[in-house]
């Protein structure tokens, strides 16, 4: 093949490197901003210059040949090293600018983050943002995501994690449904209550807490205070379970029984006096993680307008949520 024919299909072999990392060609299309049938067209055209197939396609998806695969594979980090540069060229101008695009869970995204965007973008007019709210874990690198906000005890090895703020796990009801039901003074008390809990994968729910640290608690060397001894596990059970922490808070306001979720879902409604802590002399244990984190991959080079983003939310949580 000659030289100036290799050159036409640069574009083919990319669109072909995004349709090994979607899986199918409206995935791909959808990622490329393009027609599934130009997706399509594309790859046949890739195909008959190679002279060979590329890909196994099925009514679900489509699955790389040998030939398809090791050409995926032998310009990946091409392709990279290209995105790279050229994050680095336009980092060069005066303000960042280009399209980040940002994913979230969607409680935390439409209570804390979404606040903070808009004098984001007033400071920095050339940056577009474009915020996924999902609670599905994604593979940042796959989905074409640049930043990930993440509410984990650990974030992954392989990728670098920013800080942006603690948050605690909360138990709260309204004063009505206590007066009515009783005020647990225990954790053991919950027994007799209509608990509303985010469903995990084992069959019966249930609810660790410890007695609140006092301040100066001296810590043992694996990093432990005598509290932990003191953990207490219940089994909780109730006619009401979401895996969304807002869902959870309308539920609790609505006096249907008490329930366990984030600070940053609470936060108004204890403000408010619509919501009341339970239990405030002990804290729950292990049902959410207690920092919120900015992760993307690993890369030599953080685009500017990732970091000013990471940077203004930081600042902007700073001070945490608190109840």
């Amino acid at each position: 093949m000659d030289e100036q024919k290799i050159n036409e299909l640069w574009s083919h072999l990319h669109w072909l490197s995004v349709l090994a990392q979607q899986g199918s060609f409206t995935a791909a299309a959808e990622r490329l901003g393009v027609s599934k049938a130009a997706m399509s067209q594309r790859i046949a055209e890739l195909e008959r210059a190679a002279r060979v197939t590329l890909v196994q396609r099925t009514t679900r998806s489509v699955r790389l040949t040998e030939a398809g695969q090791r050409l995926v594979d032998d310009t990946r980090a091409s392709f990279a090293q290209i995105a790279q540069s050229f994050a680095q060229v336009q980092d060069l101008a005066d303000q960042p600018s280009g399209l980040l695009r940002v994913t979230a869970p969607v409680a935390f995204a439409r209570q804390q983050l979404v606040p903070l965007l808009a004098d984001f973008l007033k400071n920095y007019p050339d940056v577009r943002l474009e915020l996924d709210l999902s609670d599905r874990l994604t593979t940042l690198a796959t989905e074409g995501f640049d930043l990930a906000i993440r509410h984990t005890a650990r974030p992954p090895d392989t990728h670098v994690a920013w800080a942006l703020c603690r948050t605690e796990t909360v138990l709260v009801a309204t004063r009505a449904y206590l007066r009515r039901r009783g005020e647990p003074q225990t954790p053991a008390d919950l027994h007799a209550h209509n608990c509303l809990h985010y469903p995990r994968s084992q069959d019966t729910p249930a609810w660790t807490f410890e007695p609140h640290q006092p301040q100066g608690a001296q810590m043992d060397p694996e990093g432990q205070t005598a509290f932990a001894q003191e953990r207490v596990t219940v089994p909780v059970s109730g006619n009401f379970a979401a895996n969304n922490s807002e869902a959870l808070r309308e539920a609790a306001l609505s006096g249907a029984g008490i329930a366990l979720m984030p600070d940053f879902s609470a936060q108004d409604a204890l403000r408010q006096g619509k919501l009341v802590p339970v239990l405030p002399a002990w804290r729950s244990v292990g049902a959410f993680a207690e920092e919120i984190y900015a992760i993307r991959p690993y890369a030599p080079h953080v685009p500017r307008a990732v970091a000013a983003l990471v940077a203004h939310l930081k600042q902007g949580l700073a001070l945490g949520f608190v109840v």
